[in-house]
């Protein structure tokens, strides 16, 4: 497996003067790249590289010989042609257009140090040139206004030039399309959608308009009135985005003197391209919350027998919904807890009560507060008791994908040789664990064979299972401009989410039904003759029993199952068999189902059979949910793996590791995160638990069993940053830092390691996850001696074949793709499985597969179809996201999105207040009309902890990958006022 390079061709190239000095570039250069790569710089304010060029400005002029002066950043370089950037009458004219514009500028800041004068590129021209609105002689116009609608950008229209840098990185980087130009004439300005007010417009508060502004038009509001002061008086930290596997790049503003970050901003990496969503430029200051916990706390003993410690854990009072005590989390200060918000929470209450957090007032006090040691101790004598009684199967150790790649290698390791036990996993089993299992048995491998930036290679890709606009919106960038450059997207989900705005084909089929759908593509694409037969011969195994089995499934047959018209997928086979590059991009509406590995196995047989792996523009690539998901499945996070994917069940395997790590091993597969939860309740299982950086209560199925089994351990270390939900059943909590507070590597969904650093202190005594996993190791008598991240990474190297080469020092800023075989000069393996797949014997096995129903069904008393996820402003179980300000200010509420005749059928307004209810239990949130559903199906993000959507999911799993089913579960939605008689509630303490 190599890096894919582009075959060499010749370039022509020209040959210019620029200012005396000759310079050659290749042909179709414009001047103005042709003087930077020289080393001149020709002033712009239109013009940023990123963005493609207009000329609008004329800042850029230059002297090329001609009648009239040309713009720099849009007249292509000629063979021979003499280029003069800086005469006096250049500089005159643009001192004269610097006049013009900074009289219609508004007045300047009188502080000296405010960031809307430091940073402005339009000021600092005026500044260079002498000129200034106060002097000036020409009129000064104002009153196109200002608009503070967005709760996180101001929008200062007088200060607006018109230059369309905003436009240009809405449509052509984030291909959002949101704004435009209204008006005529002077009153012309820029306008989001229908010239609606930002907050109020589509805008998705990427951000990207603000660090593309040259004039201050858009700036960034300060975030917890934390002034924003100018970028050369703050420190620059560079580091990685904590929330989805994109691993956007950025870079924080730290204003030292107040102890806080200042602001964001993208920066340059191959993967992101400076591209940031609202989560990256605007999430972080949940790390300055009041909440923060800061010292180790133990539980009472009067807080004994164990269990939940607060009415909305309890589900007492309320069965499981809304709160009405006031914000949850907003009381005093007690051992990090929290202060009263002064925020307001800005945003559409629409009869919205009081919720979302743990109160920390109620649970705070069946705790005390202890030393590190005493903490230590108690950890190391509970665990080992435990263990001496119970055996290896007792202990189990939830990691976290939030945390860096060397602590979740610490973690596992911890597991393994302190208590020789395989029972150690993380939320790879609520995301893609049914893709990992599909991959490794079809190809050897669980990572991805292509990035999300190889789609500017494709022909055709299929994004399916998956709304990357909300939960991958840097990565849905590159899809939308491949798009515009010729790329087909198919887009296939039950849910007509803003991709569905971006497809030429839009397959929006029933839920569960993804097997049916593409075993009839493929059964089109073998009738049309559209497969690699090359490819199939050479290159895979078991090609006849995939084919017997698509011939099973002719479009009409599966147009009864999928309800998607024959004729539709009839027409995503010929685009996908007829493409010459394809690939295929899926989320977790094909791994989040007890058909997952199957939906998965279907996906690497339409690769495969068309020849679309091994290839620039082809392949697989489940995009990863969290930050470092893909990276603590790599460092053996996984009760069947070691790292790097290697069977702890392979003798070899074992022996390798024994040696390595000096202690004999268990070499029976360990039990995954719902065995575990299954296996507390049972009367011989697992009784202590290490959680580092997990909330099973609300990212768990079926929350009843949760509750019950957490209430079961005999001992709970919860290892956090936040007092959650889960850490009411601990008998020891751990205050752990945020990624903000820590170095380390993370390994996004393209195989980037990238490197993770420190911007700011730890609250209190709140310390790296890695030193305190080390501490307990050492309590339990293990011989740790790490110094540092790098150490640790410098030993995951040496056990991880993958990773070979890569070292701490080498991964840069940018950091590095594994494979890699020369990491000092190459940014490392793009494309995978060029010439084989990493199976025994190099080929692709091809699993073919049987549609199944879903395990539960609609019927009369529960007819809809519950689908759950991600929204774009949101993370997970909401403790880093709801303590965001931003975050929390756009989208404050928990709501049920339903089709409008659903809605209509039961007599449901659009903002009104319903119950929703399972065979499990009910909540109660805001009902939205959304013509996104499909008819008989309702969507519930899971973020809300007062309308807990994994109340009402089922527990089945995955029979392979043992993935719950998250995507389809039987409700009924209904008004406030229906009488709950025969449902079974929280409340009633429905049986699990």
């Amino acid at each position: 497996m190599t890096a894919v390079q582009d075959s060499p061709t010749a370039v022509r190239t020209v040959t210019v003067e620029i200012d005396g000095r000759s310079v050659t570039a290749p042909e179709g250069t414009t001047i103005y790249d042709a003087a930077k790569s020289a080393g001149i710089d020709i002033p712009v304010l239109c013009h940023n590289e990123r963005y493609d060029p207009v000329g609008v400005c004329r800042m850029c002029v230059v002297d090329t010989g001609g009648r009239v002066f040309a713009a720099s950043c849009v007249r292509p370089c000629e063979d021979g042609m003499e280029v003069k950037t800086s005469t006096p009458e250049l500089e005159r004219n643009r001192a004269a257009l610097t006049e013009l514009l900074i009289s219609d500028q508004p007045p300047r800041a009188e502080d000296p140090k405010d960031t809307k004068t430091k940073d402005n590129l339009l000021l600092e021209l005026a500044d260079g040139f002498g000129v200034a609105r106060e002097t000036t002689d020409l009129p000064c116009g104002s009153g196109r206004g200002t608009d503070s609608s967005n709760p996180v950008i101001d929008v200062n229209h007088d200060a607006c030039i018109l230059c369309d840098r905003c436009v240009r990185a809405c449509d052509d980087i984030q291909g959002n399309d949101v704004i435009g130009r209204s008006g005529k004439g002077y009153s012309t300005r820029i306008a989001f959608d229908l010239n609606d007010p930002m907050g109020a417009s589509s805008c998705v508060t990427c951000g990207e308009c603000v660090q593309a502004c040259p004039t201050g038009a858009l700036t960034n509001k300060s975030i917890r009135n934390i002034p924003i002061r100018p970028r050369e008086e703050l420190d620059a930290v560079d580091s990685v985005c904590p929330y989805c596997g994109v691993g956007c790049a950025l870079t924080y503003y730290v204003d030292r003197e107040r102890g806080a970050i200042s602001f964001a901003e993208g920066r340059d990496q191959p993967g992101s391209q400076s591209r940031l969503c609202v989560k990256g430029r605007y999430g972080w200051d949940y790390s300055a919350s009041p909440q923060r916990l800061t010292v180790p706390l133990i539980r009472v003993d009067s807080a004994y027998p164990k269990g939940p410690l607060s009415a909305d854990v309890r589900g007492d009072g309320h069965g499981g919904t809304l709160n009405d005590r006031g914000r949850a989390g907003d009381g005093g200060n007690r051992s990090g807890g929290g202060r009263k918000r002064e925020d307001g929470r800005p945003g559409k209450d629409r009869g919205r009560k009081p919720g979302g957090l743990v109160d920390y007032d109620e649970v705070l006090p069946y705790f005390r507060e202890a030393t590190w040691e005493e903490a230590f101790e108690l950890i190391a004598r509970r665990l080992k008791e435990i263990h001496a009684a119970g055996g290896p199967d007792a202990i189990a150790g939830f990691g976290s994908a939030k945390c860096s790649n060397e602590e979740a290698y610490l973690f596992q390791k911890l597991i393994r040789t302190a208590f020789h036990s395989n029972n150690v996993d993380h939320c790879t089993r609520l995301c893609h664990a049914s893709s990992v299992a599909a991959l490794f048995e079809g190809v050897g491998s669980g990572a991805v064979s292509t990035t999300y930036g190889d789609v500017a290679n494709a022909d055709v890709v299929i994004i399916t299972g998956s709304n990357p606009t909300a939960n991958h919106p840097v990565a849905s960038s590159f899809f939308k401009q491949a798009r515009r450059r010729g790329t087909k997207i198919i887009y296939v989900d039950p849910r007509a989410s803003t991709v569905a705005e971006h497809a030429d084909i839009f397959v929006q089929l029933k839920p569960g039904t993804d097997v049916a759908f593409y075993n009839a593509v493929m059964h089109e694409v073998i009738r049309l003759g559209l497969i690699d037969r090359k490819f199939i011969a050479e290159r895979t195994s078991n090609y006849d029993d995939i084919a017997r089995t698509v011939a099973d499934y002719p479009p009409e047959r599966a147009a009864q199952i999928t309800g998607v018209d024959a004729d539709k997928i009839r027409e995503v086979a010929r685009t996908w068999g007829e493409a010459g590059a394809a690939v295929v991009y899926w989320g977790m509406g094909i791994s989040q189902h007890t058909t997952g590995t199957d939906n998965a196995r279907c996906l690497i047989a339409l690769c495969s059979i068309t020849g679309n792996v091994g290839r620039p523009g082809t392949g697989l690539h489940p995009l990863r949910g969290q930050n470092n998901v893909q990276g603590a499945s790599d460092a053996g996070l996984i009760p069947m793996f070691y790292p790097d994917y290697q069977g702890v069940d392979r003798e070899a395997t074992q022996r390798h590791f024994e040696e390595a790590w000096g202690t004999p091993l268990n070499p029976n597969r360990g039990m995954t995160v719902t065995e575990i939860i299954k296996s507390v309740l049972q009367p011989v299982g697992v009784r202590g638990m290490y959680m580092l950086g997990e909330n099973p209560f609300l990212s768990d199925p079926n929350i009843n069993k949760v509750r019950k089994a957490l209430s079961a351990l005999e001992f709970l270390v919860v290892q956090d940053i936040f007092l959650t939900e889960t850490a009411e059943f601990a008998d020891v909590i751990l205050p752990a830092t945020s990624y903000l507070e820590k170095d380390g590597t993370y390994t996004n969904t393209d195989r980037r390691v990238q490197l993770g650093r420190k911007v700011m202190d730890p609250p209190g005594q709140a310390r790296p996850d890695w030193e305190i996993v080390q501490d307990i190791a050492r309590s339990l008598g293990l011989d740790w001696n790490y110094g540092s991240p790098s150490e640790i990474f410098d030993e995951m190297v040496a056990v991880m074949p993958s990773y070979a080469n890569l070292a701490y020092d080498n991964l840069g800023l940018s950091g590095k793709l594994y494979p890699n075989d020369d990491p000092e000069h190459s940014d490392g393996t793009i494309v995978m499985f060029d010439e084989s797949f990493n199976t025994d014997d190099g080929l692709a096995h091809l699993v073919a597969a049987q549609w199944l129903p879903a395990k539960e069904l609609p019927d009369a008393e529960f007819p809809l179809v519950l689908n759950t996820g991600r929204l774009l402003e949101h993370w997970h179980t909401g403790s880093m996201t709801r303590r965001s300000f931003a975050l929390d200010a756009i989208s404050p509420v928990a709501e049920v999105y339903m089709h409008p005749k659903d809605a209509a059928d039961r007599g449901l307004a659009h903002g009104e207040m319903v119950r929703v209810r399972s065979r499990r239990g009910s909540i109660e949130l805001l009902v939205r009309i959304s013509h996104r559903e499909q008819l008989g199906n309702c969507f519930i993000p899971f973020h809300f902890r007062e309308a807990a959507a994994n109340l009402l999911t089922i527990d089945e799993v995955d029979p392979v990958g043992k993935i719950p089913e998250f995507k389809f579960c039987a409700v009924q939605v209904e008004p406030l006022g229906v009488s709950l008689a025969g449902a079974e509630t929280v409340a009633q303490g429905a049986p699990a």
